[in-house]
């Protein structure tokens, strides 16, 4: 019996080494292995402000979609200047909507997404230039929910989620109370804004002011049919003709090089409509972080994707770089992006003295339009620790 429990004793003592050498082995094992992997942590969501313009395009809306085609520029370069809490700089994202026109379609509310969020800047000011106005019925909760139904408004807590809509007839039209549109937009963390085209208090009797409020919006009443003020300075030529240089840098790759180019030229073209200052206003966003063009420019792409001139095609290749090797096709990336950021940072340089300029003959009471949407994603975004550069 002694001699059993003698052995029972041995065994367990064997047992229990072994099994203490296995659990040392296989910790070492699973070290070895953890420390060899290269665990890559998700990056965290860049903050985005998203600005839905939700725009009236009945007959006695020319005014306001004029002014909105003038003066985008301006907000670019304003939301251009944006910070995060931490210093970082959040994207910017533009929808478009058009609603009560009787062109569009009765059954769906007299509303069309005329584009969904996007951060081509020269596809949201050709959209703003190809709107049209004729009379119709305006049903501001029906475009509003559309909206909320349509639009991608993402999960990031910390994006400014914001909409804009404008027009001057009551806001309580249509199927779609706007009661129960705000209510939705609060569930999404929307804030909707609302635009009174005419006199502030007849704005406040036809419920404008309460669609804000429910999201803790802002009310604004802007005269429409004022003509946008762009006022020249000493430098506006000198800009100008850096413009012209900043688009030679565009180095165009795939099927959509030739029609983006084209439009980058005729944007340029609608924004001198307005007369050489606001073509400078486009020149100072075109240098901005915020025009970015890397679907078809290889340029830009390049700083998404370090492989992506080992992924083209020959024939998705410009004329000026067929028959070159990878590395002469990066040299010359590189030279152009070299070329673009020098003539980014003379336009910079230029717009400070251009906008010190500006500023002393500047009436507050110009470019409503532009002076409500900024100061309303100032006041907004500060709930989300956005702030501006000085």
């Amino acid at each position: 019996m002694k001699t059993l429990l003698l052995l029972a004793a041995t065994l367990g003592t064997l047992t229990n080494s072994i099994a203490g050498e296995l659990k040392v082995e296989n910790y070492a094992f699973a070290k070895a292995e953890t420390s060899s992997l290269h665990i890559s942590t998700p990056k965290p969501d860049t903050n985005t402000i998203k600005v839905a313009l939700l725009l009236d395009t009945s007959n006695s809306m020319d005014g306001l979609i004029d002014q909105a085609r003038a003066q985008l520029w301006e907000l670019v370069n304003e939301l251009a200047l944006a910070k995060c809490g931490n210093d970082s700089q959040p994207d910017l994202k533009i929808a478009l909507y058009e609603y009560g026109n009787d062109r569009l379609n009765a059954r769906e509310g007299y509303i069309r997404m005329v584009s969904a969020f996007s951060t081509d800047l020269d596809e949201i000011s050709k959209n703003l230039f190809s709107l049209t106005t004729n009379g119709g019925n305006e049903y501001c909760g029906n475009v509003i929910q559309t909206s909320l139904n349509q639009l991608d408004w993402g999960k990031n807590a910390n994006d400014l989620n914001l909409i804009f809509i404008a027009g001057n007839e009551p806001f309580n039209q249509g199927p779609i109370t706007y009661e129960s549109a705000a209510s939705n937009a609060c569930g999404k963390d929307v804030t909707i804004n609302t635009i009174f085209c005419g006199d502030y208090n007849q704005g406040v009797k036809t419920h404008w002011k309460d669609g804000a409020a429910l999201t803790k919006g802002d009310y604004i009443a802007i005269n429409s049919d004022r003509t946008t003020v762009h006022i020249p300075s000493p430098y506006d030529d000198e800009i100008l003709h850096k413009n012209a240089a900043l688009n030679k840098t565009y180095v165009g790759y795939g099927n959509l090089a030739s029609s983006k180019m084209a439009l980058q030229s005729s944007q340029d073209t609608n924004a001198e409509a307005y007369g050489s200052a606001n073509a400078v206003k486009r020149a100072v966003s075109k240098s901005s972080r915020l025009y970015k063009n890397s679907s078809w420019d290889l340029v830009d792409a390049l700083d998404d994707n370090e492989g992506i001139v080992e992924e083209l095609e020959v024939s998705e290749l410009p004329k000026e770089l067929k028959g070159k090797d990878e590395e002469e096709i990066k040299t010359y990336i590189a030279q152009k992006k070299k070329e673009r950021k020098k003539i980014q940072e003379e336009i910079a340089t230029l717009n400070k003295k251009r906008q010190s300029y500006v500023a002393a003959k500047t009436d507050k009471k110009d470019n409503e339009l532009r002076n409500a949407l900024i100061e309303a994603i100032k006041k907004q975004g500060k709930v989300k620790d956005y702030h501006w550069e000085e």
